[in-house]
């Protein structure tokens, strides 16, 4: 199973950004998606689950009511809409992937992908 993470970029404080991640291998209908983030010096820290259906999600108390996961099983893609973005948000982004039981601890998930650079300039 390969993950391959995109969409980080610069961004200016206030500004938006859409991460994409896509799923190769495996059955991505049934996994759940995270997205975690780890900012230097930093311990990786959760952001966000899906379900494999999509039908719940949940979200870190700091990006609650300004990030959106969400997926589409056909493309094998799940989503980060990332809005009212903070220098704080500043991060490298990864998406990672395990069966069934979603969760925000990072060691409980079995596939990860390499990480997208995001900048908050402010």
């Amino acid at each position: 199973v390969q993950l391959q993470a995109c969409g980080g970029g610069l961004v200016q404080a206030g500004g938006s950004l859409r991460l994409s991640c896509v799923v190769s291998g495996g059955t991505f209908s049934t996994y759940v998606m995270g997205w975690f983030r780890q900012a230097p010096g930093k311990e990786r820290e959760f952001v966000a689950y899906i379900t494999w259906g999509g039908s719940t999600t949940y979200y870190a108390d700091s990006v609650k009511g300004r990030f959106t996961i969400s997926r589409d099983n056909d493309k094998s893609t799940v989503y980060l809409q990332m809005n009212s973005l903070k220098p704080e948000d500043a991060a490298v982004y990864h998406c990672a992937a395990r069966a069934v039981v979603p969760t925000t601890r990072s060691w409980e998930y079995v596939y990860w992908g390499q990480g997208t650079l995001v900048t908050v300039s402010s």
